[in-house]
């Protein structure tokens, strides 16, 4: 059976689909990254751009406009359903790691 690329997601992949909680397009994401993650994380434009069409035939996110070459996406509710378990996934990686550090 093959695996689902998306079963977990990449740190670039997470901070993308956390910046398309509201619609912008590539420029945007790649500052809204940047400003979520408070410059911990930054996604170039060879990353960004390789990723959104993944995404976005995965159904996690929608292209809502396009003028010119600038592309606008926002998240889907596949891709919020995703994110959302992908939260619940690394709060408990997190409590795993704090337990076994305690023990």
């Amino acid at each position: 059976m093959a695996r689902n690329p998306f079963q977990t997601l990449t740190e670039p992949m997470f901070y993308i689909l956390l910046a398309l909680r509201e619609e912008c397009s590539g420029v945007d994401v790649m500052a809204r990254v940047e400003e979520i993650s408070h410059g911990r994380v930054r996604v170039g434009p060879g990353t960004l751009y390789a990723l959104l069409p993944k995404l976005e035939d995965a159904g996690l996110i929608a292209r809502t406009r396009e003028e010119g070459r600038q592309k606008w996406y926002v998240l889907t509710g596949i891709g919020s359903s995703m994110l959302e378990t992908e939260v619940r996934r690394l709060r408990q990686m997190l409590a795993d790691a704090e337990g076994a550090l305690r023990g």
